[in-house]
């Protein structure tokens, strides 16, 4: 765990340039209408995986066998399996969910853990599983106090916990927003640690997260829109005796935050922000997951051009195209008025930490970075529970000095 960033540059292609590139594939495939529907359906599928919410869990890995007696997994290895700590597991995309821990015994093709629920019983021996940094799913996990509460927003009432503080409710809040693919479940690690230093945590749901309310698209806006719904949030703590509130977010969530004290008027409620994983700027992530994926350049290019212009609205299904380049927090960094605290690990293998970097560079009196090694993305709790848990406190105790 450190506290160094590095810079590290991103050429990013000029709007001109991606168009006249794409422009050009067009015509080169347009001697059959047959290859440029093709290529505009794989344009349309990569942009919806960007915009359009999962309804299940991925599965990327494979559960090879089951101890039942001796309560182990065998897991096919891979980047996300071979990692130490404790995660959750979901068996074909949905349920059983299965908490695993240890790592009892590994080869090149498998990785054996031990179990930690107690429903290991409904586990098939050969199935398709992925793992999940969530862990809990439920705040009775956690044997604590908690309310079920319904947030106003602008497209209609959105599902979240109260989970109260050490102390009782109080003026310090925490509002916890889940990233990408994700759901409220996801920021109950933090409690905890947040409870301990005297926070109420609200882990709210938002827009199209298929937990909180649909827009008439369905669509992500990767931040443009869903900050309202954080912002309602915050009125909502407000209305429970909230004073202080510190907005924490995951991968996308972090990007949602950020937006939310960029552009709101509720931003002088806020007294720092907490960001895991973060994504600071779409360009970078999407330009990253496009190479690890063996995407071709031109595809990520149209892809990029369709969710931010007007005529790419049939191929994702946008009501409005999502201007990337407003999501460049690093570009925005001089318009940031807040402390910052980033936690990202260099091996994050999803959202690389390079935005995190170049922000914290940008902004040295404003933002924080400690950085992980070796865990994967939205997971160092996972991984260092007791790294992650320091990080977070010391930078509650330095935000009321």
């Amino acid at each position: 765990m450190t506290m160094k960033a590095q810079r590290h540059a991103v050429r990013r292609q000029p709007e001109t340039t991606r168009s006249s590139g794409v422009a050009a594939a067009l015509a080169a495939l347009a001697v059959t209408s047959s290859t440029a529907a093709a290529f505009l359906a794989l344009v349309s599928t990569v942009s919806r995986k960007v915009v359009v919410p999962p309804r299940k869990r991925p599965s990327n890995s494979r559960i090879l066998g089951v101890d039942r007696p001796g309560r182990t997994i065998t897991l096919r290895a891979d980047a996300e399996t071979g990692v130490p700590g404790r995660y959750g597991l979901w068996v074909d995309g949905s349920e059983p969910y299965v908490k695993v821990g240890d790592i009892l015994a590994r080869s090149d093709r498998t990785v054996t853990r031990s179990v930690l629920s107690s429903n290991l019983g409904r586990v098939p021996g050969d199935v398709a599983a992925g793992m999940s940094g969530w862990f809990y799913r439920h705040p009775r996990e956690l044997g604590v106090e908690y309310e079920y509460v319904s947030v106003p927003t602008p497209l209609g009432p959105a599902p979240a916990w109260i989970v109260p503080s050490d102390d009782g409710v109080g003026g310090d809040w925490v509002i916890q927003i889940h990233g990408h693919g994700s759901q409220r479940a996801e920021g109950l690690r933090a409690v905890p640690v947040f409870a301990e230093s005297g926070f109420t945590s609200l882990l709210v749901s938002y827009r199209n997260d298929n937990e909180g309310p649909r827009s008439a698209d369905g669509r992500y806006g990767l931040g443009t829109t869903e900050w309202r719904d954080v912002e309602a949030a915050i009125d909502f703590a407000v209305d429970r005796g909230a004073e202080r509130i510190v907005l924490m977010g995951w991968s996308m969530g972090g990007a949602i935050a950020l937006q939310t004290v960029l552009r709101s008027d509720r931003k002088g409620l806020v007294v720092g922000l907490v960001l895991d994983s973060p994504v600071v700027d779409w360009h970078r992530v999407l330009a990253f997951q496009a190479t690890a994926s063996h995407l071709p350049a031109v595809v990520r290019d149209a892809a990029l051009l369709a969710i931010g212009n007007d005529w790419g609205r049939r191929l994702t299904g946008l009501s409005e195209p999502v201007d990337l380049g407003s999501l460049d927090v690093v570009a925005s960094a001089p318009l940031l008025e807040h402390r910052v605290l980033i936690l990202h690990s260099e091996d994050d293998g999803f959202v690389p930490s390079d935005g995190s970097k170049a922000l914290a560079e940008a902004r040295p009196d404003l933002v924080d970075l400690v950085s992980f090694h070796e865990a994967r993305h939205a997971r160092i709790w996972n991984f260092d529970e007791a790294g992650w848990n320091g990080a977070i406190s010391t930078w509650l105790r330095s935000i009321r000095d």
